[in-house]
């Protein structure tokens, strides 16, 4: 995580968080997370998480609560659409003990076992205290119904307005979320599976009025009896996995025999990468690059910087670059350079513009924006008034790849969404850049970048460099 950082310059102050959790919850702003597999994970107790999840329910806080153990690393590597639903978790919970080794591999220091089936007993007596109601979709035909009635007689001031099977039920999905609706559940635990629960929650979830969601795989099995649970002792060592494996060995062959086998492999290079010894190469042969291929690409295009400036001047007189400050890595500001592609007010002209806004409230873009002059079009079109970035390049503060340089603005208006954007050096071009640029909404901007990061290699840098030429040479996004 990156260290809090207070950032200074002529367009004001602001302070980051180092969680991305800070703007849910109190309860929420109480708990520090880990990186782990490049995914924030929450680092707590049983009782502290459980107290959040009321908290978050209680305060009517939109909150999405997902797993993250073994198989879902393993899924995650594969299928981006999951990987992205578990990024747009409010909070991502370490579950069972693949996630301890990994972490210990890593030097990254987790709270406890955060897995479902503790927290589920836990959340349930809170919620019958506090008056909170619970909602169970998944399972089999009568499993999450039996689950209820067994939490109940536990506590029997629990309060359960509804439950629904995963099977033929689920298939209807609008009838799924209108009985949600229409029982006013406080909190919902949705039992599809890993990784179709994710995916549906991620889906769905602004149809949903219940504040809390959370994806909970298996966990009716568990609760209403059809499957019992591994021996204390085997969950007391991190064996519970085995004794699954006894219970369903057809379907859980794969997933724990050849899964756990892959999984260990991931961890360790994940504990490689954590613990800096990958980074240091990656850095050195990174700038390499970086200074190999700018100083090649300033000798080649001298003459084409030189005719760019040329027709800047003799257009409107004006300067012909544009210094814009940006935010680079770990915070720090710094000034980046631009053919100037726009009038000399264009900047006293926004203010009038803001409205008309092609995308939303954190990035101004406009197609057809009127400040643009006519060789503004024409550079912009080519993405040639980027090409002044070879110095920031030289000087060190960008890189040729890497996640664009974020505005201050973009930085205060979304701490939470900027903060693992800045842990690396930003960069001429990225994976979003090469994608669509300017049509790509923020949000995905900034998981494509957050991905970028955490991926990072000499050859990615490479092969986005190489995919660059075809992307500006359409102008897709470009404006």
């Amino acid at each position: 995580m990156l260290h809090q950082r207070i950032l200074s310059d002529d367009i004001g102050v602001t302070e980051l968080r180092t969680s991305k959790f800070g703007q849910f919850a109190s309860a929420w702003m109480q708990l520090d997370s880990a990186k782990l597999f490049c995914f924030d994970l929450i680092r707590g107790s049983l009782q502290s998480t459980a107290e959040a999840i009321i908290q978050s329910a209680q305060a009517n806080q939109k909150t999405i609560i997902n797993f993250l153990n073994a198989h879902c690393v393993n899924i995650a590597v594969s299928d981006a659409e999951y990987r992205k639903s578990l990024h747009a978790s409010t909070a991502l919970l370490p579950d069972g003990s693949g996630m301890s080794i990994a972490a210990k591999l890593a030097n990254v220091r987790l709270g406890e076992n955060l897995n479902g089936t503790d927290l589920f007993p836990i959340l349930c007596e809170q919620a019958a205290k506090s008056g909170q109601s619970i909602y169970l979709h998944g399972g089999e035909p009568t499993v999450a119904a039996q689950a209820a009635r067994n939490m109940q007689q536990r506590y029997p001031e629990l309060e359960v307005a509804g439950v629904s099977n995963g099977f033929e039920e689920h298939t209807d999905t609008a009838n799924v979320i209108s009985q949600i609706n229409s029982s006013g559940a406080d909190l919902v635990f949705i039992g599809l599976g890993v990784p179709l629960q994710e995916k549906w929650i991620a889906a769905h979830r602004s149809q949903i009025d219940a504040p809390v969601i959370l994806g909970v795989g298996g966990l009716f099995d568990y609760y209403s009896g059809r499957i019992p649970r591994a021996p204390k002792l085997l969950r007391s060592i991190g064996m519970e996995w085995s004794w699954r494996l006894l219970q369903e060995p057809r379907r859980l062959a794969k997933r724990y025999l050849a899964g756990n086998i892959s999984f260990l492999a991931k961890a360790i290079v994940n504990g490689w990468n954590a613990r800096g010894l990958k980074h240091k190469i990656f850095v050195t042969n990174k700038r390499a690059l970086d200074l190999t291929l700018t100083l090649l690409g300033l000798v080649f295009i001298g003459p084409l910087f030189a005719a760019i400036s040329l027709l800047i001047l003799a257009e409107d007189r004006g300067p012909v670059f544009f210094r814009q400050v940006r935010i680079g890595k770990d915070g720090k500001p710094f000034k980046m350079w631009k053919f100037r592609s726009m009038a000399v007010d264009a900047e006293q002209r926004l203010q009038q513009l803001a409205a008309q806004s092609d995308r939303d409230d954190v990035c101004f873009k406009m197609k057809n924006d009127p400040r643009i002059t006519k060789i503004g079009k024409l550079i912009r079109r080519f993405s040639m008034d980027e090409l002044p970035q070879l110095v920031n390049v030289l000087k060190g503060d960008m890189s040729l790849v890497g996640p664009r340089p974020a505005l201050p603005k973009e930085v205060m208006q979304k701490p939470d969404k900027s903060i693992n954007r800045l842990a690396g050096k930003p960069g001429l071009t990225c994976t979003w850049q090469v994608s669509g640029r300017a049509e790509i909404p923020f949000e995905e901007q900034v998981r494509m970048d957050e991905e970028y990061l955490c991926q990072q290699s000499v050859l990615k840098d490479i092969s986005l460099l190489v995919s660059t030429v075809p992307a500006i040479l359409t102008g897709r996004g470009a404006y």
